[in-house]
């Protein structure tokens, strides 16, 4: 459907004309996720934007208070507890050398909101693939009606985000980008709630 709303409009098409994304959706949903530096027994994370994080919005991580670190994963992943917070791909090499010189335990992403976001990309799937998809979740202890739910929640959302930012991907959304979609449509206890049911979701194994 977007693909033939974009052979239609083309480059006339305005921000916002898709799903009716407001201008403060317009100007605040894409965020990023801030900045880091790798440091000998440190990492320094700035202007990191998700309120409900333990980093926000600066903060200096120990080494020793890090649970893993998963630094092949796009973008790379630091694991406190019951929280991820990202880091750019950019040091992916320099993460990997602070993880081995402080003997951090290493994992592996889910990829659960990469599964559940698979309907918001700028493609269609075949039935094929949506069943496939669903049953990727099943085995990491989604069932079929949660997963429903799940997209319900955030269907709306991830439509502004994708395509009235003009953003168009059409390969992987995830975790990033369900929380920098969702913080403009939330109040702050809201968006709290949510992020701790995200992090739940993506870390979740079955």
């Amino acid at each position: 459907m977007l693909n033939l709303l974009k052979k239609i409009f083309g480059k006339k098409t305005k921000k916002g004309a898709f799903f009716g994304a407001t201008s403060y959706e317009m100007n605040n949903m894409i965020c990023g996720i801030g900045k880091a530096k790798i440091l000998e027994t440190e990492i320094e994370v700035l202007a990191y934007p998700f309120k409900p994080s333990v980093v926000f919005p600066n903060k200096k991580i120990k080494a020793s208070e890090i649970t893993a670190i998963c630094y092949q994963s796009y973008p790379p992943l630091i694991k406190l507890r019951n929280e991820v917070i990202f880091i750019s791909r950019e040091h992916s090499k320099s993460l990997r050398e602070f993880t081995e010189r402080n003997n951090i335990t290493t994992f592996k992403e889910t990829k659960n909101w990469n599964w559940l976001l698979e309907p918001y990309l700028d493609t269609e799937n075949t039935p094929e693939e949506i069943i496939k998809i669903n049953q990727l979740l099943n085995k990491h202890g989604f069932s079929d009606s949660e997963i429903m739910k799940i997209r319900a929640e955030v269907e709306k959302q991830m439509y502004k985000y994708n395509f009235d930012t003009m953003l168009w991907d059409w390969f992987s959304l995830g975790l990033p980008d369900v929380l920098a979609a969702m913080r403009v449509k939330y109040n702050e206890k809201e968006f709290t709630e949510f992020y701790k049911k995200a992090m739940e979701i993506e870390l979740r194994k079955g």
